[in-house]
């Protein structure tokens, strides 16, 4: 068969990529094309995503794609960030930019949303981790604050969708995205109008979920003649974690659990059905989509948005360095001098991390990290316990054994974190593919095409197309006993 031309667009929280795939019947592989960063904009005391910006940038992916001689593509898919969206007037105009997650107008919002609405009742018809940017309390901020959006808006798009929409003419939501929302019931697997109604949000501004893998329309013919390419749209599961986990090469009946390692940290299991038992409430483990109506049971961990903030810290005054050298300042800093709570609500928001990372250390009892290299693998080594907590957490809930851990994206290019991830969880760690977001999303567009039976056929793609390194854990008693002082730093 002649090799099959698959496009993803891949959006992360910091960056985003244009990326090539080719499907030869046995083994993808891929090529990227464009990368641009994904900068907010504040403006007026409010986040915004530069939404426009970031379809200019699909478009100059595309015709960087033409100049290499690729006119027609077999499909193309979008993937990115959760629970954001776009609300649009009648026209199909945007009413404002789209919030940004985190932007400080959800303070207090969970609180206000629980004295209409239980936290117990929500989560029995969501599944849904409580943060306060889901899409759900952003809404019910919006009704009390910005009134005017809603009563503008007549569609609803989540991010991945109002990309579509642009490309493609077609309004969907997908269901991978939609589940991200906390507005998705899963006894009547739909919206949950109810819950929306007593909360006083409207519901008509809502679109009917479609499945992942379905086949919205051809690029626009406009966009096809600025750009130089054509194709179809695929739904691909448009929320990148979905995308992710579809990329992550386990093996059917095998028990392990997976971590999409990037600027947020995902780490949970595959299911068939959701769990919204009182032990996975306690441990606020969050129940989404996943490709062919499976369930992502697992736990949002602030992920390497610490280090990240960390080094952009440092550059400022600084300028620009490379990884090799954080990580040779990485291995000089002492091994678990200095312990932080990744998900402690003060380090959600940018901004003088390092600073909070000293004032954490004072309030529990440690003595700071001085250095870069310090306050990085601080990041690093906390981050790799609080794995700990997610898998044990998540082995009492699900009532079985989790030997293996599977990691997939970014993260896996961070050796260090890999080596301290395995210390710390007291399990091998199998590693890869690196760009497992973009895999997974050409993997749904190769089940919609036909090209694959179903999931597992397409992980056995992933398997013999990408390399997978595994780490095995080391010094286990230093390690133990670093976990023990971080369940108290963490009040566990």
């Amino acid at each position: 068969m002649s090799k099959r031309k698959l496009i993803t667009f891949d959006y992360g929280a910091t960056s985003g990529r244009a990326i090539l795939g080719e499907f030869d019947g046995e083994r993808l592989t891929i090529e990227e094309y464009h990368r641009f960063d994904n900068q907010p904009v504040m403006v007026n005391g409010h986040l915004y995503w530069d939404i426009l910006r970031l379809f200019h940038e699909l478009k100059t992916g595309l015709v960087n794609i033409a100049r290499a001689g690729i006119h027609k593509v077999d499909s193309l898919g979008i993937d990115t960030w959760g629970v954001d969206f776009a609300l649009l007037d009648k026209d199909g105009m945007l009413v404002n930019n789209p919030f940004h997650y985190r932007d400080t107008m959800t303070d207090g919002a969970m609180e206000r949303t629980f004295a209409r609405v239980s936290a117990g009742e929500l989560y029995a018809r969501t599944g849904t981790q409580f943060i306060k940017f889901n899409t759900l309390f952003q809404l019910d901020t919006i009704r009390e604050k910005f009134p005017r959006l809603l009563e503008q808006a007549e569609t609803l798009l989540f991010i991945p969708d109002y990309l579509n929409y642009l490309l493609t003419g077609v309004k969907s939501t997908e269901f991978s995205i939609a589940s991200t929302a906390q507005m998705y019931n899963l006894q009547q697997k739909d919206w949950d109008y109810e819950l929306l109604g007593k909360l006083g949000i409207p519901t008509g501004i809502l679109q009917e979920i479609i499945p992942s893998g379905h086949i919205l329309g051809d690029i626009l013919p406009e966009t096809t003649e600025e750009t130089g390419v054509s194709g179809k749209c695929i739904s691909v599961c448009g929320h990148d974690t979905a995308s992710a986990v579809l990329a992550v090469p386990m093996e059917k009946g095998e028990k392990c659990a997976y971590l999409s390692c990037g600027t947020w940290s995902l780490l949970g299991i595959e299911l068939e059905n959701p769990i919204t038992t009182d032990a996975a409430f306690d441990a606020q483990y969050t129940n989404e989509g996943g490709y062919n109506n499976t369930v992502r049971f697992l736990k949002n961990i602030m992920g390497l948005w610490i280090y990240t903030e960390i080094k952009r810290e440092f550059e400022k005054k600084l300028g620009k360095t490379d990884y090799k050298t954080l990580d040779a300042e990485v291995n000089a800093a002492p091994s678990l001098k200095a312990l932080i709570n990744p998900d402690d609500d003060r380090f959600m928001t940018p901004g003088n991390m390092t600073g909070k990372i000293r004032a954490f250390c004072e309030e529990t009892g440690q003595t700071p990290p001085e250095t870069r290299g310090e306050f990085l693998r601080c990041a690093l080594e906390s981050l790799a316990l609080k794995y700990r907590v997610a898998i044990e957490d998540c082995e009492k809930v699900c009532g079985y054994s989790l030997p293996i851990l599977r990691v997939v994206g970014g993260g896996t290019k961070d050796h260090q974190l890999m080596r301290y991830t395995a210390n710390a969880i007291r399990r091998p760690v199998l590693a890869g593919p690196v760009e497992a977001t973009a895999i997974g999303n050409m993997a749904a567009q190769l089940l919609a095409l036909g090209d694959a039976k179903d999931r597992w056929e397409a992980r056995k793609i992933v398997a013999a197309s990408f390399p997978v390194d595994r780490y095995d854990p080391e010094d286990a008693e230093i390690w133990e006993q670093a976990y023990k002082r971080f369940l108290k730093l963490c009040n566990r």
